[in-house]
């Protein structure tokens, strides 16, 4: 059976991670997200770290004042972010757990752990229109308890799942694809909205993206990384094309 069309939400961290490693203006990650938004993307997602390595607080004025599609600000449940996030005030905050040293977001947040702390801090982005997230993994009671504090929506973390594939340790892939599925089914139940990202690109998306619960999929070290040889315009319409190829199947 076919499913309702599913998002695509394209990560422009990396545009800024090239134009930082030469301290210049260029490649500028606006031009980017436009450019994506011109190839179909349906949403733009960006990463502001406290450490600023890649997005800048301008890139993040830039972009929610030049997009005509959602911005979906990535940050840490910090004071700094939260004050950033009001004053801006994107279409989505989707918070996730941040260390200085790692290089990319290693799993996904504490929700239950920090769930008195995570219910007062997302109040005024709820109260200032925005969509909330968590970035979690399938764990059940990660996911009850962010339907618990307020959130509208979890975004599965599938970075295990990708790297596995990508070892070519396909049964144990199979296995978090099935955690992952029953995670999905278990959110949706509870009234939240479901999203999923991290670590996907063409060859592993389909099964992802066939989850019937899964709305929406952020991707964007991959699609990056493949525009230096397609172009990026190229590489979100193949995206797109898989994700729709999956979804009626």
């Amino acid at each position: 059976m076919t499913q309702p069309k599913q998002r695509l939400g394209v990560n422009i961290d990396h545009v800024a991670t090239v134009r930082n490693a030469r301290g210049s203006a260029w490649p500028d990650p606006l031009r980017a997200a436009l450019l994506a938004e011109a190839a179909g993307a349906d949403g733009i997602t960006a990463h502001l770290r406290e450490d600023r390595r890649h997005i800048r607080d301008a890139d993040m004025e830039a972009l929610r004042a030049g997009l005509g599609i959602p911005l979906n600000f990535e940050c840490a449940a910090t004071d700094e972010m939260a004050a950033i996030a009001l004053r801006l005030k994107p279409h989505a905050v989707c918070l996730v757990p941040e260390k200085r040293e790692e290089r990319t977001t290693e799993g996904g947040l504490d929700v239950a752990g920090d769930a008195n702390r995570l219910t007062h801090f997302i109040a005024p982005l709820r109260d200032a229109g925005c969509r909330v997230s968590m970035f979690i993994g399938h764990d059940a009671r990660q996911i009850e308890a962010s339907a618990r504090i307020g959130a509208a929506v979890v975004e599965l973390h599938t970075g295990h799942y990708s790297d596995l594939h990508a070892e070519g340790r396909f049964a144990e892939a199979e296995a978090e694809l099935s955690a992952l599925r029953i995670g999905a089914a278990f959110a949706h139940s509870l009234g939240l909205e479901v999203h999923a990202g991290h670590g996907l690109t063409f060859d592993n998306v389909a099964p992802i993206a066939a989850i019937p619960e899964v709305r929406e999929l952020n991707i964007g070290h991959f699609l990056i990384g493949e525009a230096i040889f397609e172009g990026l315009g190229s590489a979100i319409e193949e995206m797109r094309r898989r994700m729709d190829l999956a979804r009626a199947g």
